[in-house]
């Protein structure tokens, strides 16, 4: 018997050439992916509007999955964070985060990672393996299954376990049918984040083949301070990296996010902010600030509040948007840093 693929690997334009290379209208591929991604139906037997002939090619050649739930742990702010199992056995970590009129959800692109930051848990266990795009796209419509109210999941920040542009493909992938406004998902390219360490070659391609906004894992304006806490530094360093950014295909009224994780007595202090406007000079930037998300066996602490004040006035009276984000769901370890393949005994 012919090994089935998993749909969710195919975007609507991928699906709609199966079809006609079997013969079939190709416009049949936007009624399929309503049912599974608006619908979220998972037998193609219950396609109604597809007849039995198509249902039965479909249940031949492909497969619906869900992702295994293992666990939700619900932080004291609202944030809930799923513990994912996957099919070969490994687990993911995705977070919600509700907000006032609207909820977050921060995905995975990888199990483990191969960055080695030093400040960041994902990283301390290690790369395991990419996830498929089924695998990214099934984080996201497996949320939406359990919420009363799936028209809230408004924004998608790539921003959980792994590196997403070292996941290249799969990523693309999954936000062409995250973005399909006709058959797919219908998120908004102005809110979908994919976040990066700086993979430069990647980051070039990425304002050419999909439209979403920006983020840098900067963290150091110095290439000293910023090989210490991240390696990748030393294969892109960040005249390279800043030279990536100025050259990257920005739409109007968008910005790269630079985000900058504030580390006690390693990168905030006033010459480590003035670092940081000379750095930034000609970009078009906003700075997400993040005091460090303290855990268990890690070396690095978070600065004195006003520590972190003084490094945001710094930035805003040279004309800089700085925004000073406290992560969520640091009680269930659900922050920023804290996200990591765990429970492989469940």
């Amino acid at each position: 018997m012919t090994e089935k693929t998993e749909i969710k690997d195919l975007t609507l334009n991928q699906l709609g050439e199966w079809l006609d290379g079997h013969g079939i209208k190709p416009y049949r591929a936007g009624q399929i992916f309503k049912w599974i991604y608006l619908r979220q139906t998972d037998d193609f037997s219950l396609m109604s509007d597809i007849g039995q002939t198509l249902q039965k090619l479909l249940t031949d050649h492909f497969s619906i999955d869900r992702l295994i739930l293992k666990k939700t742990d619900i932080s004291s702010d609202g944030s809930q964070k799923f513990l994912f199992e996957l099919s070969d056995g490994h687990h993911i970590e995705t977070v919600l985060m509700p907000e006032k009129d609207h909820h977050t959800l921060c995905i995975s692109s990888q199990v483990g990672c191969a960055q080695a930051c030093r400040f960041c848990l994902t990283g301390a266990s290690g790369f395991v393996r990419n996830l498929t795009a089924s695998e990214i796209v099934g984080q996201v419509r497996d949320v939406q299954s359990r919420l009363e109210n799936p028209a809230y999941l408004t924004n998608i920040v790539l921003m959980g376990m792994g590196e997403p542009l070292a996941n290249y493909a799969s990523v693309i992938q999954a936000i062409r049918v995250f973005t399909d406004s006709n058959h797919g998902m219908g998120f908004s390219t102005r809110k979908i984040t994919l976040s990066t360490a700086g993979m430069v070659p990647h980051i070039l391609n990425l304002g050419q083949d999909v439209t979403v906004n920006l983020a840098i894992s900067l963290n150091a304006a110095d290439n000293d301070t910023r090989t210490s806490l991240m390696p990748i530094n030393r294969k892109y360093p960040l005249e390279t990296l800043m030279d990536a950014c100025r050259r990257y295909t920005l739409r109007p009224r968008r910005r790269i996010t630079f985000e900058y994780i504030l580390m006690k007595d390693i990168n905030d202090s006033q010459e480590h902010a003035r670092k940081l406007v000379r750095l930034l000079h000609g970009v078009r930037s906003k700075i997400n600030l993040i005091p460090f998300n303290e855990h268990s066996g890690c070396e690095f602490r978070r600065p004195e509040t006003d520590v972190i004040f003084r490094f945001q006035e710094y930035l805003t009276s040279r004309n800089h948007t700085a925004m000073i984000r406290n992560s969520k769901g640091q009680d269930i370890s659900a922050a920023c840093g804290q996200l990591r393949e765990q429970m492989r005994h469940l």
